[in-house]
């Protein structure tokens, strides 16, 4: 009896050494995510394609052609999905530019090596089918890949913004 208590005792203590053992590398991946700092050479970068891409509705840049991965899944303000394919034809289809583009303060959050969020917001201006001029703002959720030595963004996810009540 006391034997099988010593056993039991002894496998009990097997296992929690094994289970320290392998939680004790997950913390080496939980420290892996930080916030980009204002210095930081790749999150200025992406941040720097983010306002391209927002300019493009002003200039019809190609930015979407390469910022966008090929299994790119987007959400539009509208809620409806579009692929990288969706999103090319559509910068084609424009017919007339917005203007007054601008991108907002944007916030970049690595996980690791290759996967990054960014959140961030824009407004841009265009023309109606009534011939004015229709404001849009939108705050933005944006997740980044590296692949192959390249970021792109593989899913976005873009919300209107409410106007602010006085």
């Amino acid at each position: 009896m006391i034997r099988q208590t010593i056993l039991s005792y002894g496998s009990i203590r097997a296992l929690c050494a094994a289970g320290l053992a392998l939680a004790a590398t997950f913390p080496a991946a939980a420290q892996a995510s930080r916030w980009a700092d204002d210095h930081d050479p790749t999150a200025k970068e992406m941040i720097a394609l983010e306002h391209q891409w927002t300019d493009a509705d002003c200039t019809h840049s190609t930015i979407v052609e390469t910022l966008l991965a090929d299994d790119f899944q987007g959400t539009s303000p509208e809620g409806l999905l579009y692929s990288r394919q969706d999103a090319l034809t559509g910068e084609k289809d424009l017919k007339e530019l917005a203007h007054a583009c601008e991108t907002y303060e944007v916030k970049v959050h690595f996980f690791g090596k290759s996967p990054a969020i960014l959140y961030g917001s824009e407004s841009a201006v265009r023309k109606g089918t009534d011939g004015k001029d229709h404001p849009r703002k939108m705050i933005w959720t944006d997740t980044w890949l590296k692949r192959n030595g390249k970021w792109q963004i593989v899913a976005a996810q873009d919300m209107p913004m409410a106007p602010k009540c006085r």
